[in-house]
């Protein structure tokens, strides 16, 4: 599929650094065997659109029988988004949900009022020697969907529209771009690209939407003259034409954004609200391990143990 012909690419050059309006260098964590660089939420800057946790997990590699082993732990209030460069995960959760996603492909679940879900890597992955890379993102709920119902979907890689120019390939995963739009249901305007560019290409951000924001994962881009390396998290002014140019080597970037919430949101362990109220309801139903009775269950194929409240 070809680019929007629509779209004049300008030229990086007319931009000044000062469009940049938040530079997010994330503060990495040890997860025991791999690393998780958090670029969202950051000190001066909330979201990005409804995007308020921005993780890159890995890239890591694994000795045979070893790999990642995410306890089942609740959410609300949010949407999780899973997509891995490389690698595989093993989705459960209290929706009946039992997925296992790979490369390109996208894992969406909606918290609502209250999800419980487990991330591992699948036996077969353990049996050899294994890798992970991949970005793992929650976009906050607007206020009338934050009681709805838990909810998972999966959209494989063949079903995310992609989107092609000189040098440019992007795979659409969320929401709407370039006249093209992503499967997955949303409650909120968005838009999420999978972007890899070679030497020297020229991209240029989505000028319909109010927030966008660029992370590189790989290779450098630069904007006006001055390179950025991989690793860094670009928030732009809304209402400027933004075109960026990979460097020399190319690169690879994850382009997000979108509406703006309503307000700000309450943040607590993994509990994303619009009202502390609700996380302190939701911190009472975990502790208690009311399996079934109230907003939290196991998933069904993963019930033996699970995260404790902090």
């Amino acid at each position: 599929m070809s680019w929007n012909p629509t779209l004049d690419p300008g030229c990086p050059a007319d931009i000044a650094v000062d469009a940049i309006e938040t530079l997010i260098v994330p503060r990495a964590r040890d997860l025991g065997g791999f690393e998780v660089r958090r670029a969202l939420p950051a000190p001066k800057r909330q979201m990005v659109g409804p995007f308020i946790f921005f993780d890159q997990a890995g890239p890591a590699e694994f000795l045979t029988g070893q790999g990642v082993d995410v306890r089942p732990h609740p959410h609300i209030g949010l949407g999780t988004v899973t997509y891995l460069y490389c690698g595989s995960f093993h989705h459960r959760d209290s929706t009946g949900a039992d997925q296992i996603i790979e490369p390109g492909a996208l894992n969406w679940m909606i918290a609502g009022r209250g999800v419980t879900h487990s991330e591992r890597t699948p036996e077969a992955a353990r049996k050899g020697p294994s890798s992970l890379f991949g970005i793992q993102t929650w976009m906050a709920l607007p206020e009338a969907h934050e009681d709805d119902a838990p909810a998972f979907e999966h959209h494989g890689r063949e079903a995310l529209p992609e989107i092609t120019d000189t040098g440019i390939t992007a795979r659409l995963i969320l929401g709407h771009a370039y006249g093209e739009r992503a499967p997955a249901s949303l409650h909120s305007e968005t838009f999420y690209l999978d972007v890899v560019l070679e030497s020297g290409a020229l991209f240029p951000l989505p000028d319909d939407h109010e927030d966008r924001g660029l992370y590189i994962t790989e290779g450098s881009v630069s904007i006006a003259g001055q390179s950025f390396e991989a690793g860094q998290m670009m928030v732009f002014r809304p209402g400027d034409r933004i075109t960026v140019q990979a460097g020399p080597k190319g690169a690879r970037l994850m382009a997000l954004g979108g509406a703006t919430m309503g307000g700000p949101r309450y943040i607590w362990w993994n509990f994303v609200a619009s009202s502390r109220e609700r996380i302190e309801a939701a911190k009472e139903e975990w502790r208690a391990e009311r399996w079934g009775e109230g907003r939290f269950d196991l998933p069904p194929e993963d019930r033996d143990e699970h995260i404790p409240l902090p």
